[in-house]
């Protein structure tokens, strides 16, 4: 107890001073909330790899640095229609098969989430995707207005990897985790620096009213969906649009790649082809320029040299002087009222410390992370990407980087994650080998996980130690095979293995191509090696490839050469139902694989067999002798 008043007064200061120190650093003093799974992004990817954490009873928490759930859909597309579609119809009642022709639902055993449920358009409205996504995150443990921004690694021998990542968010709260799974999608505009760069005007603010360019003339610099989507806006109301980029327009329906440039957006290509005004450059932008004359107009030009000694400051001065350099039949000659950027985003890795060595991938990839097979990062064990990031395993092949194509790997990196920190198997089922073309048939006409992410995800069928049976594992990483057991927790037996993957024609896709050219499909089943169209490929190897194998395989070859292969024969349906022509092919090729006979018998037949034979077939020794036969029709 203080005996003075001015003691007791300073005593007191001094211990506001500390109360109020403590208050203010919160980082040092406050408790730190740990789980074992944090989620970066409510965004379609983040929620999807949330409900399956969920639905495992897993302790994980998803943090969202807006007010809800998908906000990069109340922003984009600008335009608002999205390139996704919305098949509701497909004539079959098969829920797998349907999901090949829905791409914009997730994962769910709930049926209700059902994107069908939201929207009848052919191409969806953006609104529609962002009800869905509050929707289907209403149970999932999401904490919005969190915005993380400091990303680091704490080593622990109590860490599942060794280490923790460490999270601050804008509170410089701070959180504790054990796996990270990154869904934050590409956050950063792609932004030119180049002399003029601010008279022009990006996609993510621009108009998306049309009578804002009344007779106006347009410059895109971009070659993307969101150029010709701005230009498919505003092509009516323009004096001309001109749209400029690095390389030739890609084609979707060319490359059968789901990124390049879709129908719905390319009535720009009818404009210039036609001569109406519009049209389509080719140029490398290191030497872009952009000026300005007095009047307002811009001119796009190339940056003058130093030699020149001249500054693009001197707008109307500049301007004159570089169109008299010009040819007098450059085709940007004339000047422009507006320059619109649309070039894509990135992948945000500021937010990483360097602990974290999360680095990004290497030539035109370098726009997403740097991964392995698995989806985890290259250099940071127990961080894994999800969602359009993810897209640098599969980049400009299948549709990785897009919700009908990540929904599955996010499942894929569940699995992975729940055999690796869970001990729980990959998920299978057990078969008698006779059953092997039938569930053969039922994937390849059903699973949509396959159709969607062609070349890159894939179905494994180990054979047993007998080889009398077989398991089958869905959807595995193509690139996971060498390490398949690491990676599933199954027992692999040296008596075989089957790979069944989804393929395009090697020679069919691209650019440049005429995929439209006569006699494109292969009817017939001794010519289904050349098939163009996607189809079932089966592979068949003595032993898993090695990673060795892996490395050096065939250009354009998603797996090694195996020691068998059957290409089934592409089908204009889609339906590889033929008894002829997909069912007799394939039953053969497994059955020279297996040297077993692999037809189905009738019980009566298998009954002669059993009193004229000392063998009987594989069907009849594991069907008709365990009272399950098929029988005639009387």
């Amino acid at each position: 107890m203080c005996m003075l008043p001015l003691n007791c007064l300073f005593f007191l200061l001094h211990r506001m001073h500390i109360f109020i120190g403590f208050l203010l650093l919160p980082s040092v003093f406050s408790q730190l909330i740990t789980h074992d799974y944090c989620v970066l992004g409510a965004g379609p990817g983040g929620l999807q790899i949330a409900k399956f954490l969920d639905e495992a009873g897993r302790d994980y928490i998803v943090f969202e640095r807006s007010q809800g759930p998908g906000s990069f859909f109340q922003h984009f597309p600008r335009h608002r229609k999205l390139i996704s579609i919305n098949k509701r119809f497909t004539g079959s009642k098969n829920k797998e098969f349907n999901f090949r022709h829905d791409w914009n639902s997730l994962l769910s055993q709930d049926e209700s989430l059902r994107f069908s449920h939201y929207s009848h358009d052919f191409f969806p409205h953006a609104d529609d995707m962002v009800k869905y996504l509050q929707n289907f995150s209403t149970a999932l443990n999401v904490l919005y207005d969190r915005e993380i921004r400091n990303v680091r690694m704490k080593a622990s021998y109590d860490a599942w990897n060794g280490h923790y990542f460490l999270l601050e968010d804008q509170t410089v709260q701070e959180y504790l985790c054990n796996v990270l799974l990154v869904a934050t999608g590409l956050s950063v505009l792609n932004k030119l620096k180049f002399p003029g760069e601010e008279y022009t005007e990006g996609y993510e603010t621009i108009s998306i009213d049309p009578s804002n360019f009344t007779g106006q003339s347009v410059l895109i610099l971009g070659r993307g969906n969101s150029a010709f989507e701005t230009a498919e806006n505003i092509l009516s109301s323009t004096n001309f649009v001109h749209m400029i980029g690095r390389s030739r327009v890609r084609l979707s329906w060319s490359t059968h790649y789901v990124g390049d440039l879709r129908a719905v957006n390319n009535g720009l290509l009818d404009t210039y082809q036609l001569k109406s005004l519009d049209g389509l450059l080719e140029r490398d932008f290191s030497d872009l320029a952009i000026i300005r004359d007095d009047s307002g107009k811009l001119y796009f030009t190339l940056k003058l040299k130093k030699k020149q000694n001249s500054t693009l400051n001197e707008s109307m001065k500049s301007a004159t002087i570089l169109r008299q350099n010009h040819r007098d039949n450059l085709a940007t000659r004339d000047p422009y009222d507006r320059v619109i950027r649309c070039l894509g985003w990135k992948f945000d890795f500021s937010i990483y410390d360097r602990s974290v060595r999360l680095k990004p991938a290497s030539g035109l990839k370098s726009k997403y992370p740097f991964l392995k097979p698995n989806y985890e990062a290259k250099y940071s064990q127990g961080l894994f990407v999800i969602g359009t990031a993810s897209h640098a395993i599969d980049f400009r092949k299948s549709a990785g980087g897009f919700i009908h194509g990540f929904r599955y790997t996010a499942r894929t990196v569940h699995r992975l994650m729940e055999n690796r920190y869970h001990h729980i198997p990959w998920p299978s089922t057990h078969y008698p080998i006779s059953q092997l073309p039938n569930v053969l048939l039922r994937r390849i006409n059903e699973a949509s996980g396959l159709y969607q992410m062609f070349e890159i995800l894939v179905d494994v069928i180990l054979l047993g130690l007998d080889s009398t049976t077989f398991e089958y594992l869905e959807e595995v990483p193509v690139g996971t095979i060498p390490t398949l057991a690491e990676n599933t927790g199954r027992k692999i037996y040296n008596t075989g293995v089957f790979i069944l993957i989804m393929e395009y024609g090697k020679n069919f896709s691209g650019p440049e191509k005429d995929v439209f050219h006569y006699n494109r499909a292969i009817g017939e089943a001794k010519a289904a090696w050349r098939s163009n169209f996607l189809h079932p490929v089966i592979y068949y190897y003595r032993q898993l490839p090695s990673e060795q194998q892996m490395d050096f395989r065939p250009h354009g070859w998603p797996l090694p050469r195996p020691d068998y292969i059957h290409h089934v024969v592409e089908d204009f349906l889609t339906h590889w139902t033929g008894p002829n022509s997909h069912i007799l092919p394939l039953r053969r090729f497994l059955e020279n694989c297996l040297q077993k006979d692999l037809r189905a018998f009738y019980s009566d037949h298998c009954f002669v067999f059993s009193l004229t034979h000392q063998t009987l077939p594989i069907f009849c020794q594991q069907v008709y002798l365990q009272n399950q036969g098929l029988k005639r029709k009387r």
